[in-house]
């Protein structure tokens, strides 16, 4: 793609209106060093240094969007702990409405703790319980979607498999936003089985489509496009869910665009150097998602989506990348 329209592209993201939809969390990071192993176990003792929190799991998907337009939305369910307090207080310092949120008592907020010493993750310790909604809060938030969608130009449900998301409640949703024009788009988990009819585009990394589409796991081939197991699997998933584009993002391979009627179009990755995957996927999702609404077609925005995705594994930490590093990203590969 040309600079001139990644940037013409840019200014329409500064003008879209976003719901993300999805299992919220909070990630931690226990920043510390090793220097001597425990005599109680052979595990090193980290020393800590400093902690740091940010929006996780679909709030992290908003934080990606936020960076691009000052107009996002984020739906899902919390408790009434002091990890829910704090993500409240981040959403909140990122710009981000909190019209959607419920909290709900008997719910504990998902917690991701990552310890990391010397930029290498030594353990991460999750705290979380499923916890499925019921009709009733399904009913609640589905109202609350009727009332936001004259707000929003395009919705994303971001699926963690941690209960929020069920089919009645996806086919509602999507059935409300598709009738009102609005975009929808989906990264899926396949421990949550839900079947995305009717979506924009769905967006799985290489091993959620195999599994979601029931196929035993294979390597990739050297060339995607030469991947005979891959292509079969986005097949297999442009007929069952029947999206209008499928993404799947292949890691070191960068990604691989399905439509329907059009051959497969591969997007080698961009990344120089890989630190951290966390949160790749979330800011994947949200840029071709931003892409699409803004009117590129589905090669620009798997485009911009693998620039996106490769700024930030270059980067420590649940991170989120600037229109200013994107359009680095595109003049680095244009030089």
């Amino acid at each position: 793609m040309k600079l001139e329209r990644v940037e013409k592209l840019l200014g329409e993201f500064s003008r879209k209106r976003v719901l993300v939809i999805g299992d919220l969390m909070l990630d931690e990071f226990v920043w510390g060093r090793v220097s001597r192993i425990s005599p109680e176990a052979p595990v090193p003792v980290v020393e800590v240094i400093r902690e740091s929190y940010y929006p996780g799991g679909a709030a992290n998907v908003a934080r990606n969007v936020r960076e691009f337009t000052p107009s996002v939305f984020v739906m899902g369910l919390i408790g009434e702990d002091t990890h829910a307090q704090k993500l409240r207080e981040l959403l909140g310092q990122n710009g981000i409405s909190l019209e959607g949120l419920q909290n709900d008592p008997s719910f504990q907020t998902i917690v991701k703790t990552r310890i990391i010493a010397r930029h290498q993750q030594v353990v991460r310790v999750d705290r979380e319980r499923s916890h499925p909604l019921s009709d009733e809060a399904q009913a609640r938030f589905i109202e609350k979607v009727r009332e936001l969608l004259p707000r929003v130009d395009a919705v994303i449900f971001e699926d963690y498999g941690k209960g929020f998301l069920q089919q009645n409640f996806v086919d509602n949703v999507t059935a409300l936003a598709r009738g009102a024009g609005k975009l929808v788009t989906a990264d899926p988990n396949p421990k949550n089985r839900l079947i995305w009819r009717g979506i924009t585009a769905v967006k799985p990394n290489r091993s959620e489509a195999f599994a979601a589409a029931n196929q035993p796991w294979h390597e990739p081939e050297p060339d995607p496009l030469d991947d005979r197991h891959l292509l079969l699997v986005g097949a297999e998933l442009l007929r069952t869910w029947k999206p209008d584009h499928l993404l799947v993002t292949l890691g070191e391979q960068g990604m691989i665009l399905f439509d329907q009627g059009n051959p497969p179009f591969h997007v080698p990755s961009r990344a120089r150097e890989v630190y951290d995957l966390s949160g790749a996927g979330d800011t994947a999702i949200a840029l071709f998602t931003l892409a699409l609404v803004s009117g590129a077609s589905a090669i620009e925005a798997a485009e911009i989506s693998n620039h996106a995705s490769s700024v930030v594994v270059g980067k420590l930490g649940t991170a989120t990348l600037t229109p200013e590093e994107l359009l680095e990203s595109f003049h680095q590969r244009n030089e």
